[in-house]
């Protein structure tokens, strides 16, 4: 999804923070097409201008400074409830034929209040010139970009205690009951996760699964039947601006009460760990220790939150190892997914009965600091667990026996 990567420092930026906009000297950009002498050389710093009143505009919400850029108004309309601290272009391609030209352009942007630097998207802009200046005809994601929710209608924005809930196509009531199942999660990520972290989330809506998967920028086919997904920057660098947990409403509308606040509760754990889960950490981990907290406080016992999985043990199909990253894959196998998802949480459950909830939280951290996958999980379970990989799946395999059997 948009908005994994950050602002690299003040070349090629035209900012707008706040109330305050600032043009920074920029990086030459390269001219293609048709141009008209003595304009050629102007034509690329009258753009980066004209971005520059833009993101102005949409900061002020100045509809009519807006308009003077050109179109369309929707683009305006649809994020006027979004809060926004910051929204910056940064020219990145601009080819020019007489009077058209198409530009692509790095937008950074922050929502007040949840982002700790700017999410990036990547952004493809139709422009024309008339009576001596450039106006914007067209604005949307680039080729192969993902959308950013505006870009399906307009967005409605709902604030809870500890939640932000942007929607389009979603009756506001609708995102009043995220805001409030989002705010019971993330105290109960609090008590389960130590560590610090900001506390609070921002949860996305679309209309459709469609919708879902052209945030994502991938196949709806891949995210049938699931019920939400976090972005961010996966691999530890601690640096991630923002996490965004993505529903999809057609899987999460036809769960239970239940359902629907252990999967926030699992995405918004997702949130937390974000800055300590690393390249090093296995999926059955963060996956599992996620459901853990979801399913923590609750009363649903193994047989009744691992179905699937206990069907395949009652068959004689006991898991020989872990679930590998694979196994977690949107592949269509909804049966193999579900086993690998409560393998996982079992084996989580199993560390925190086993060995205490402090325990479960050290062999995390303790994996997600090796910095790489080898040896990771190896040395956290020597170190932390004072086990072996090969006792730890035994022991595993047991527990499953003794649990859903």
């Amino acid at each position: 999804m948009a908005g994994r990567g950050q602002g690299r420092g003040r070349d090629g930026r035209v900012a707008a923070v706040g109330a305050a906009v600032c043009l920074a000297v920029l990086a030459p950009v390269a001219l293609a097409g048709c141009v008209d002498g003595d304009r050629a050389d102007a034509a690329p710093g009258d753009v980066r201008r004209l971005l520059e009143r833009r993101a102005e505009a949409v900061l002020e919400r100045d509809a009519r400074a807006y308009r003077a850029t050109g179109g369309p108004r929707a683009g305006y309309d649809n994020l006027r409830d979004v809060p926004l601290k910051s929204w910056t272009y940064r020219l990145k391609d601009f080819d020019r034929d007489g009077t058209r030209a198409t530009a692509t352009a790095d937008l950074d942007y922050r929502v007040a209040g949840y982002d700790r630097a700017p999410l990036t998207a990547e952004r493809s802009l139709s422009l024309q010139r008339r009576d001596g200046r450039w106006y914007v005809t067209a604005e949307g994601p680039a080729e192969k970009a993902a959308e950013q929710l505006w870009d399906q209608g307009r967005v409605d924005a709902v604030r809870g205690t500890h939640s932000l809930v942007l929607g389009v196509g979603r009756e506001r009531a609708d995102l009043r009951r995220y805001a409030e199942l989002a705010d019971r999660a993330v105290p109960a990520v609090r008590d389960a996760w130590r560590a610090p972290w900001p506390g609070k989330v921002v949860v996305l809506v679309p209309k459709s699964l469609d919708g879902m998967a052209d945030l994502l920028g991938a196949p709806a086919s891949g995210y049938q039947g699931i019920a939400a997904v976090t972005t961010g920057e996966a691999g530890g660098s601690g640096k991630a601006p923002a996490d965004r947990i993505v529903i999809n409403p057609e899987a999460y509308g036809v769960l239970g009460e239940l359902g629907k606040q252990v999967v926030l509760t699992h995405e918004t754990t997702h949130v937390a760990t974000r800055a300590v889960t690393s390249r090093a950490t296995p999926l059955w981990l963060s996956e599992g220790f996620a459901d853990w907290v979801g399913y923590r406080g609750t009363d649903r016992a193994p047989e009744q939150a691992a179905p699937e999985l206990r069907r395949a043990v009652l068959e004689g199909r006991l898991p020989a190892t872990l679930p590998e990253d694979d196994d977690f894959g949107f592949s269509g196998d909804a049966g193999g997914l579900a086993r690998a998802y409560e393998g996982a949480w079992l084996a989580c459950r199993m560390i925190a009965e086993d060995r205490g909830e402090g325990k479960l939280r050290e062999f995390y951290e303790s994996v997600g600091r090796h910095g790489r996958r080898a040896g990771a999980v190896e040395g956290a379970l020597r170190d932390v667990l004072g086990t072996t990989e090969e006792e730890f799946t035994a022991r595993w395999r047991q527990y499953l026996r003794d649990e859903l059997m």
